[in-house]
């Protein structure tokens, strides 16, 4: 039995990032848009630690980071940086319990998965963790015990929540194919193996009990190697697909896997109507063959990327604009 046969996903959810640094109009801006399937709003306009990288370092457990001109880099204990970033969850986990009492549903975290975390953080001479292999498994292990621990604390705080955990891989397609360039910018890192990639996925998505999606907004989602590594839902900009995806994309809606399809520019722009915003789904799936009666069970719609880099307004529009476009496949499959 999959994952989705036991699981209620919402129609519509959020990226995870949001513009300002106001974390109780952030979580009520989320919560008020995404009724049935609101996620925790990250705010990386705070500075080092808020950011996604910096957010995720703090969850480690055993291995610390602080900031470097050229980035995030592995420390010998917890300092200033590592305090801010685990103040600033704390901050963000008061607003969403504010603004979630009594939510029964499913509620969406988000953090930063163990191939772009390796590929963006630093060893102690400034070279990449992926270029050392016995680093990144001790880089997996600490991010799955500091998952097991986030988990934990947003169920204590959320119990009636039925959590999804997103992982943010941005840089796996670049980690898979080699182009992590090293820190003198001349060569780039070895290619991860793909069934090693596969195997550390699996492991750090078996930290709960609950489902786990994977997010990559970067073109050539490797949808296969996902899936077997267990990804309950696949997260990724629609209009990036290609017709060498489209496959991929028709084997996941059969195989179960639930599809997080980015609808929405996540910087502003003038938007369509909301069924307007879906025309290409809908012509995929007739593409495809698929039976148009599966599109809203089959997908939940989302911004293509976070809305950091958004005005506040057209942030709130952009949600808005994915619940109602989330309706409209709801109320009109064909």
């Amino acid at each position: 039995m999959s994952e989705n046969s036991k699981f209620s996903w919402g129609p519509a959810t959020g990226i995870g990032s949001m513009p300002g640094g106001d974390a109780r109009e952030s979580a009520k801006t989320v919560v008020g848009s995404f009724e049935g399937f609101p996620c925790l709003p990250e705010l990386p306009a705070r500075g080092p630690g808020a950011d996604m990288l910096g957010r995720t370092l703090g969850m480690l457990v055993e291995m610390y980071a602080h900031v470097e001109p050229s980035g995030w880099r592995v420390s010998d204990r917890p300092g200033r940086d590592t305090r801010r970033a685990r103040s600033w969850l704390g901050e963000d986990l008061d607003a969403l319990e504010e603004f979630t009492q009594g939510y029964e549903g499913p509620l969406k975290i988000q953090a930063v998965g163990p191939w772009t975390l390796a590929a963006g953080l630093e060893l102690r001479g400034g070279e990449a963790v992926l270029g050392d292999p016995g680093a990144c498994r001790d880089l997996a292990a600490s991010l799955a015990e500091g998952l097991r621990a986030h988990l934990a604390e947003v169920k204590r705080r959320v119990p009636g929540a039925q959590v999804v955990l997103q992982l943010d891989e941005p840089s796996l397609v670049s980690v898979l194919r080699g182009r992590i360039r090293t820190a003198s910018g001349y060569r780039t890192h070895r290619a991860v193996d793909r069934q090693l990639a596969e195997g550390t996925l699996r492991d750090v998505m078996g930290v709960g009990d609950g489902p786990v999606i994977v997010h990559t907004c970067a073109p050539d989602v490797p949808f296969a190697l996902l899936r077997r590594a267990g990804a309950a839902g696949i997260s990724f900009d629609f209009n990036l697909l290609t017709e060498r995806d489209e496959e991929a994309v028709g084997e996941a809606v059969e195989g179960g896997t639930q599809l997080f399809a980015g609808v929405v520019p996540g910087t502003d722009t003038a938007l369509s109507d909301p069924a307007g915003s879906v025309m290409g789904v809908r012509t995929l799936w007739r593409r495809l063959g698929l039976n148009p009666g599966t599109l809203a069970e089959s997908l939940v719609l989302t911004p293509a990327c976070g809305l950091a880099g958004a005005s506040p307004d057209y942030a709130r529009t952009a949600l808005a604009h994915c619940a109602r476009a989330a309706r409209s496949l709801a109320d009109n499959p064909e």
